[in-house]
């Protein structure tokens, strides 16, 4: 399948070139796709260190796409981390969000920096839960701007690379991948960060990047859901783990319709084709795209129609900001 059956918006993607030959590229990938709005969540630029430079970098990123595709981009703020633990780091960092929202932002974007690279001034982890974060996360909930955040990798990363470890291929080509318990941290230790703060900041919208790593444990994922009820869900690269498991998927998607979202992460126009035929159709025993990291075959979920609308577009349009309605058909 190329081209997904209703309008969709993408909630994860990165871009950096925004020149107009690259804007207009992008568009006519996603009409033939048909993707009506790709949220760019890399606003302050490659490696997002959130200073005035990278500000200013976003404040024109905006201003092009606004200029050469209105209504079809929206973007996302990132953090600065710079100098975190300092007087004053607090009260800057929200007066740079506030700025930010008020030329264009719509969302902000942590990366998975903070809670396993992330340090502050004195060398220390700065853990994702961290108290001096949470006037960051109020000032989201009081902007009306959710939050997405990207924590930890995926558990597998963590354990013994052995005959049971499904992504031993994906480490064995990639070994600077492979974490320990001290390196930088537990797993569960930085995933319990990530929830503590949708605990402690219910009034603000929090969208789990990559189903928290709970794709493959969808009763895990189920539950985190009714626990956390202004936590949504982006499938960003964990499409093939709902593949290998269509029956048990399928209701998932049925019983959460409003608390998921579509994304995709790295733009690859044509990896595109795979979520949708995961999505729409009822296909049997297909190939992921990545044969370092799904070794199983895969099977279309065969979604509803309302549930489709939901996930593609209706469930982004109510939390995210200034998105263009009228792209969309109901």
């Amino acid at each position: 399948m190329k081209r997904a059956k209703f309008p969709f918006i993408d909630i994860h993607s990165h871009q950096w070139n925004v020149s107009q030959e690259t804007v207009n590229r992008l568009v006519r990938e996603m009409d033939e796709i048909n993707m009506a709005v790709m949220v760019n969540l890399s606003g302050r630029g490659r490696g997002a260190t959130g200073d005035i430079d990278g500000q200013e970098y976003m404040f024109s990123m905006i201003r092009r796409f606004n200029g050469v595709a209105p209504g079809r981009f929206i973007v996302f703020t990132n953090l600065s981390f710079r100098e975190f633990g300092s007087a004053g780091w607090i009260e800057k960092a929200v007066a740079d969000l506030e700025k930010d929202v008020q030329n264009g932002a719509n969302g902000l974007k942590i990366y998975k920096s903070l809670g396993l690279s992330t340090k502050d001034i004195h060398g220390n982890r700065v853990p994702i839960d961290h108290p001096d974060l949470d006037p960051v996360w109020k000032k989201c909930g009081e902007l009306g701007i959710p939050v997405i955040i990207h924590a930890a990798d995926p558990a597998p990363f963590w354990q013994p690379m052995d005959a049971n470890n499904e992504r031993w291929l994906e480490l064995k080509l990639n070994p600077g991948r492979k974490r320990s318990d001290t390196d930088p941290a537990p797993f569960s230790q930085i995933i319990a960060e990530q929830h503590h703060v949708f605990r402690k900041h219910p009034k603000t919208t929090f969208i789990n990047a990559h189903m928290g790593w709970m794709a493959n444990d969808l009763d895990k994922a189920s539950a985190h859901l009714d626990q956390y009820p202004n936590v949504y869900f982006g499938i960003g690269a964990v499409i093939a783990e709902f593949g290998r498991q269509p029956k048990r998927a399928r209701k998932f998607f049925i019983d959460y319709q409003d608390r998921i979202l579509f994304a995709k992460d790295a733009y690859v126009k044509e990896e595109f084709y795979t979520y949708f035929r995961v999505l729409e159709t009822e296909d049997e025993y297909f190939p992921y795209y990545k044969k370092y990291h799904a070794f199983w075959a895969m099977y279309g979920l065969g979604l509803p129609d309302d549930v489709l609308k939901k996930v593609y577009y209706k469930n982004a349009i109510k939390i995210i900001p200034n998105i263009d309605r009228s792209r969309f058909p109901d």
